[in-house]
């Protein structure tokens, strides 16, 4: 226990395959049952709609009467067969839930459809930032002299990481006093890496690979213009962060992006590599 928080470690082994898991019912659901028998829980607060562990809790919970709320993250398709099967899975086990939240108004609404939630107890909570870790510092700020574009995020497709391929080379062939540092791995690593080394960006473009929860802040500390390309995104707290640490953000409408920050904080493109630069062309 550590600031009134009690942490239970379930020694369960997860059957997975690949990115799905089973929902381990059989022995799971005891003990998890005499967690909240045990502890005397009111509510139960379950985060994420795929997540096994928080669906076998909450319909633990259920069974039990304790009152339920979930929170979701995340946006959410509905033509692919894969969201059909996880969205009739959600309507199943979410249909009797308290209430739920969502972290920005796309959000909420992406998830009273995709679960069939009363929208009556579903409710927008947008996500915040700490202020103490995320402020500006700019004598981190280097190299001088140059216009400094961070983008931290998964190097996914979902990201939006094949924008940065066409963007780099526009931005520093028009702006050669620009540098990028880019922060996160995944699979589209090896296309940066590619790219960096294919036009001699090494002293233009960092890659500074996985970040520690601790060090974000001193990479976002460092930048002037924050870059996001997601592609789809229910609120984007990279965002926050970034203008939190004095950053001009530059990033994609797409989803609930555009509740995040005001006008004069957030520069908003089409998610497509020319708008995106030409917004970055402005901040800069």
């Amino acid at each position: 226990m550590a600031n009134g928080l009690k942490m239970y470690h379930l020694q369960l082994l997860p059957v997975i395959s690949g990115n799905v898991g089973f929902p381990s019912f059989l022995n799971g659901i005891p003990i998890v049952r005499d967690v909240l028998m045990r502890e005397q829980i009111d509510v139960v607060h379950g985060h994420f709609s795929t997540s096994v562990t928080m669906t076998m809790v909450m319909m633990t919970a259920k069974a039990l009467g304790v009152k339920t709320v979930i929170t979701e993250h995340t946006l959410f398709p509905f033509g692919s067969l894969e969201t059909v099967h996880l969205n009739k899975l959600c309507k199943w086990y979410l249909k009797d839930v308290d209430a739920a939240i969502g972290v920005s108004h796309a959000c909420k609404d992406n998830f009273v459809l995709r679960a069939k939630i009363d929208p009556n107890i579903c409710f927008t909570i947008p996500n915040a930032v700490d202020t103490s870790k995320f402020h500006p510092n700019p004598s981190l700020r280097y190299p001088l002299n140059k216009i400094i574009i961070v983008f931290v995020a998964r190097l996914t497709a979902r990201k939006g990481v094949d924008f940065l391929i066409d963007i780099i080379p526009e931005v520093l062939n028009k702006c050669p006093n620009a540098h990028f540092i880019i922060g996160g791995d995944g699979d589209k690593t090896p296309l940066l890496k590619e790219l960096v080394k294919k036009y001699g960006y090494e002293n233009s473009v960092e890659l500074v690979g996985a970040l520690k929860q601790d060090d974000v802040p001193k990479v976002l500390q460092r930048g002037h213009i924050f870059l996001n390309t997601s592609l789809t995104e229910s609120f984007c707290l990279s965002m926050l962060e970034a203008a939190s640490c004095g950053l001009l953000v530059v990033s994609t409408d797409v989803g609930g992006i555009p509740e995040v920050l005001p006008a004069g904080v957030a520069y908003l493109a089409k998610p497509d590599a020319p708008s995106l630069s030409k917004q970055l062309f402005r901040a800069m």
